[in-house]
């Protein structure tokens, strides 16, 4: 068994590009107190909007936190579009 992971950190930049501007900012709305609140034990996260895109930064201390960390913002973005989809 390894006793040290080989990574000393995971950073990621990922890009989410929505249909328009209004519903990026519809989601980055329903998800930027996720964002703020989320555990940072091992990981953090940062998120920006700029027109139809949503730019998230995450930081973590090996795969598993960066890896939680990506599940968890996929699963926020999802949420947040799968409700707009069912109130219009």
């Amino acid at each position: 068994m390894i006793d040290e992971s080989p990574l000393e950190r995971v950073k990621s930049n990922i890009t989410v590009e929505f249909e328009s501007a209004n519903q990026a900012e519809i989601v980055y709305d329903a998800i930027i107190l996720e964002f703020e609140t989320a555990p940072d034990f091992r990981s953090s996260m940062t998120i920006e909007r700029d027109e139809s895109k949503i730019m998230i930064d995450i930081d973590a201390q090996d795969a598993t936190s960066f890896r939680a960390s990506v599940n968890s913002a996929i699963k926020w973005i999802r949420l947040a579009l799968e409700i707009n989809n069912l109130t219009n």
